[in-house]
């Protein structure tokens, strides 16, 4: 338990730090301050700060996924209305630690902890496009292609750290996503306005 406990400590130091000072600039000797621990200490866990790295990433996904299926568990209604919720409380570039990451030092840190968090999340929202089909709203042979779509599509495109559009163009990629998302899952016209004002549009 003192092992499991001690590795534990040295991933969330590096997740402070990585996400603090930048990854790049983080060296392992900084970690070892941090935690005033020996070298041998560090390295008996992790060989390299990247498989460090691979470890808090790992831990950021891991506590994303508990969130998102607690609140799984609690979502009532029909699959429009949980995808509503889902989506409102999921999106990650509300995110405090995805503000600190789009720093240019970052971004690789940013990409790799987006695309794990994003494939935890696919089986949630699958789950979602199943029910939907059952009650009608929506109707498709390929759940889990379809929501692999959507949710990479709609985060990479309107995360800021990743593409610094001007208003006008993230605003004309935000309206067009609800038109796409339901000719995607052949849904009723209007079925995902709602994501216009969780945009704020």
């Amino acid at each position: 338990m003192a092992k499991i406990g001690r590795k534990n400590e040295i991933i969330k130091a590096a997740r402070h730090l990585f996400q603090t000072k930048d990854y790049d600039t983080t060296t392992m000797q900084n970690i070892m301050a941090y935690l005033d621990i020996a070298k041998g200490t560090i390295y008996h866990y992790f060989k390299s700060k990247e498989e460090l790295l691979e470890a808090v990433i790992e831990d950021i996904a891991e506590e994303n996924l508990v969130q998102m299926e607690g609140l799984f568990r609690e979502l009532k209604g029909n699959a429009l209305k949980k995808f509503e919720t889902l989506l409102q409380k999921g999106n990650l570039s509300s995110e405090k630690l995805l503000e600190e990451l789009h720093k240019p030092s970052n971004a690789a840190m940013h990409l790799r902890i987006l695309m794990t968090v994003l494939r935890k999340q696919v089986p949630l929202y699958a789950a979602l496009i199943n029910q939907g089909c059952e009650e009608g709203l929506f109707k498709t042979e390929h759940p889990l292609e379809c929501i692999e779509m959507i949710l990479f599509s709609v985060q990479f495109l309107t995360d800021m750290g990743i593409h610094p559009w001007t208003s006008e163009e993230l605003s004309r990629r935000i309206h067009a996503f609800p038109n796409l998302i339901e000719s995607l899952l052949k849904a009723r016209p209007g079925s995902f306005n709602f994501m216009l004002k969780l945009w704020g549009h």
